[in-house]
C-alpha cells in the first residue's frame, strides 16, 4: 500500500468511528479478523497497530456502493444538500449510513458491504 492510500484510509477510518463501520484485518500472522472499529471499541490499539507498530498487514472497511443506495435513501441524501450541491451534512450521512462516496471500493481500499450487513 503506497503512503497516499495509507492517509487516505486513515482519513476514512477516523471520519467513520463514529458510526460503527464494520472493517476486516489482516494479521501479520496470516490470521484475519473481522469486527467493529468505533469510539466504543479498541479503535486506537487497531489504528496504532495497523500505521505505526506494523503489526496489521491491511486494514479494510466494509462500506456499501453508491449504488445500493434505495429510493427513500436517495431522498433523505438529496435532503442534506443545499441547491443541489454537497453540504458538510451529506457526508456525515454519507459516513452515517456507509457509503463509499470516494471510490474506496473500487481502489481495493475497501470491501462491498454484503447486502444487510448494516441493518439495526
Amino acid at each position: 500500500m503506497k503512503q497516499k492510500e495509507k492517509e487516505l484510509l486513515l482519513k476514512e477510518l477516523s471520519a467513520r468511528l463514529p458510526y460503527h463501520v464494520r472493517c476486516k484485518i489482516w494479521l501479520k500472522d496470516g490470521t484475519t479478523e473481522e469486527g467493529l472499529l468505533d469510539l466504543e471499541h479498541n479503535y486506537g490499539n487497531v489504528l496504532q497497530d495497523a500505521f505505526y507498530y506494523n503489526k496489521i498487514k491491511d486494514i479494510k472497511p466494509y462500506l456499501r456502493p453508491m449504488s445500493s443506495m434505495t429510493n427513500e435513501e436517495r431522498k433523505e441524501y438529496e435532503a442534506t444538500c443545499s441547491d443541489c450541491y454537497e453540504t458538510l451534512e451529506t457526508y456525515d450521512w454519507f459516513n452515517a449510513h456507509h457509503f463509499d462516496y470516494r471510490g474506496l471500493i473500487r481502489m481495493g481500499l475497501a470491501l462491498e458491504a454484503p447486502e444487510g450487513m448494516y441493518k439495526n
